[in-house]
């Protein structure tokens, strides 16, 4: 499972399209416990990622990555802009100077956006974020390539586990955001973040060149 620029252009491509038409969805979600700014917040970020397109740096997709982070991070809202673009920054940073990477480049990228939302928000795994819908992804991804699976195997397992890993979430209390001041009353409903991973999965598995 190698990649080139041109590939991480169409999975960001994907994503951003994707954030955009599920504003209201992750709106949704995201006021059943907190403030329901979460899918406008995104949506307004993506929406400029996807009109300034054409405008990003390509000298590589971690140039590009990193590019793309910067966007994000100054015109989404929140809190989210700076853990969205925080997890792309780190992303990019281990793609910089590859003009082809493996499998194993995209678990290392993954694994470092999560130290770097960790970092940056200051959650854990259960605390009931989007980390426990991304973590145990990039666990399935890691165990997939390692069994040789071929790429659309691999991305349909990883969106499996996605969704099943937010729908997990509805059994957590939250701990982190707006959330977490409604105490045990978070309990019964996902995280809009755990399942905003998940349609993004999801859908780059349905959309995944046969």
């Amino acid at each position: 499972m190698a990649g080139k620029l041109s590939d991480v252009e169409w999975v960001v491509k994907d994503i951003a399209q994707t954030i955009v038409d599920n504003e209201t969805y992750f709106g949704e979600l995201d006021a059943v416990v907190g403030d329901g700014d979460f899918g406008f917040s995104l949506a307004r970020g993506f929406e400029i990622v996807l009109a300034d397109w054409d405008t990003f740096d390509r000298t590589d997709p971690g140039v590009f990555l990193q590019r793309i982070a910067m966007t994000v991070s100054a015109r989404i809202g929140g809190t989210s802009g700076p853990i969205w673009g925080t997890a792309i920054l780190r992303a990019g940073a281990q793609l910089k100077g590859k003009d082809e990477f493996t499998g194993e480049d995209v678990v290392r990228a993954l694994r470092a956006s999560v130290d770097g939302i960790k970092t940056r928000g200051g959650a854990e795994l259960g605390e009931k974020t989007l980390l426990d819908a991304l973590v145990p992804a990039i666990d399935t991804l890691e165990a997939e390539l390692a069994a040789g699976h071929d790429a659309r195997t691999i991305v349909n397992a990883v969106a499996t586990t996605a969704a099943d890993a937010a729908e997990a979430t509805a059994s957590l209390q939250a701990m982190r955001g707006r959330a977490a001041y409604t105490g045990e009353r978070s309990i019964g409903s996902v995280d809009a973040g755990a399942m905003a991973i998940a349609v993004l999965a999801r859908h780059l598995a349905d959309a995944w060149p046969a």
